[in-house]
């Protein structure tokens, strides 16, 4: 069958993902197969999947109204807790209004094609999310694709596809953060090649959120919140939750209740999730702790790792890639990785190009020196048993 001949080639050339089920909560240190590991591989920046006030938030709101909002939110599965996580968003995010979405993936594919459509054009960087990707070829607006973070080639292929009169809407759409490689856009650049060109600004912020500007997230820590049009987020990484959300002008937001299709037609998020959501941006709002602890943890990792010899990429976040290259022996630092106790998984194609794999690692404020001193000797040992250093 053809699907076995597929997934041998995938095993074959070492970009078969095995997925290992975690025994036990999502924190700094998890459990699988009953053996403890350092992990490094989950979005959790602040520690806050397992905050004792948000559980006990989503504990309250589920004796409140139960596990499921029970429909739709157009019919009546619009609860006034929704309504309250999404004030609490447009205020974290400093816009008019937001919506709120069952996954970050959700919202790319909902407000994309809600917006933009057959006769509209998209400038969106090579790099961009596999959602972002989506969302483009679901709305049929012609994709053209500029060089990662190339402001000359962005502002080149704006100036063509304006100066075409082939498109009724122009839209530049830019990650916040890039996941892979934890650089960060050069939004005020992006932002006067869309003044110059009359583009809609769209940033999805899924990994700058809770992590730039002092958790307002990418926009912000630029001061162009009235300067971007479409700022998307995650409820799923920083605030440690599940969920997504659009937040922008009050007629954006409105436009997207009635157009936005996984809003009309998939049930609305938890009533827990809801509760544990708004007191995860309360946490945000009241203090830097999380995230300045985030960025001293990120800092020692970086220099840990790249005093050893590592290849950390251009890496201006938390988020810190080894560069390994050759697929397989990046699965095979991985997994030896694993067997010495830390839980860095490996990221190949189709994820990041061919030839560039890499074991990605996400330190978090729940981390402790302790932790990342023994994660950067058994890095050490790893990568001189496998030759990297």
């Amino acid at each position: 069958m053809f699907l076995n001949e597929g997934l041998k080639d995938l095993r074959d050339k070492g970009l078969y993902n095995v997925i290992n089920p975690v025994e036990g909560a999502n924190g700094p240190i998890i459990s699988i197969d009953g053996k403890e590991l350092i992990n490094l591989s989950a979005n959790n920046y602040l520690g806050l999947a397992t905050n004792s006030r948000m559980k006990e938030a989503c504990i309250k709101a589920t004796e409140k109204y139960g596990v499921g909002s029970g429909a739709v939110r157009t019919i009546n599965g619009t609860l006034d807790i929704h309504i309250k996580l999404e004030e609490k968003l447009a205020e974290f995010k400093h816009t008019e209004a937001a919506i709120a979405f069952q996954s970050g993936f959700n919202c790319n594919m909902a407000a994309i094609q809600a917006v933009m459509g057959k006769g509209d054009a998209i400038l969106s960087d090579e790099l961009n999310h596999a959602s972002i990707i989506d969302g483009c070829r679901l709305s049929k607006a012609k994709a053209i694709r500029f060089n990662h973070s190339d402001m000359e080639d962005l502002r080149k292929k704006a100036k063509e596809a304006r100066e075409s009169g082939e498109y009724n809407n122009i839209m530049v759409i830019t990650d916040g953060v890039f996941s892979m490689d934890g650089d960060v856009c050069k939004l005020p650049e992006i932002v006067e090649i869309a003044e110059e060109f009359d583009l809609i600004t769209y940033v999805d912020d899924a990994h700058g959120s809770g992590v730039l500007g002092k958790g307002a997230g990418t926009v912000k820590h630029f001061g162009l919140s009235d300067k971007v049009d479409f700022q998307i987020g995650t409820l799923s990484k920083a605030i440690g939750v599940i969920g997504g959300y659009v937040a922008g002008k009050r007629n954006l937001i409105d436009w997207l209740m009635v157009r936005g299709r996984p809003f009309l037609f998939s049930t609305a998020i938890t009533p827990g999730t809801a509760a544990a959501c708004i007191e995860a941006v309360n946490i945000l709002t009241e203090s830097t702790e999380l995230h300045d602890k985030l960025w001293e943890n990120g800092n020692y990792l970086k220099k840990g790792l790249k005093e050893l010899g590592f290849d950390i990429g251009a890496s201006e976040t938390p988020i810190t890639p080894c560069i390994i290259g050759d697929e397989k022996l990046t699965q095979d630092f991985s997994r030896r990785l694993n067997d010495e106790g830390v839980y860095a998984k490996s990221i190949v194609f189709p994820t990041v190009p061919k030839g560039t794999g890499r074991v990605r690692n996400m330190p978090s404020a729940a981390h402790t020196k302790e932790m990342l001193d023994k994660a950067i000797a058994i890095y050490e040992k790893v990568g001189k048993e496998l030759g990297i250093i």
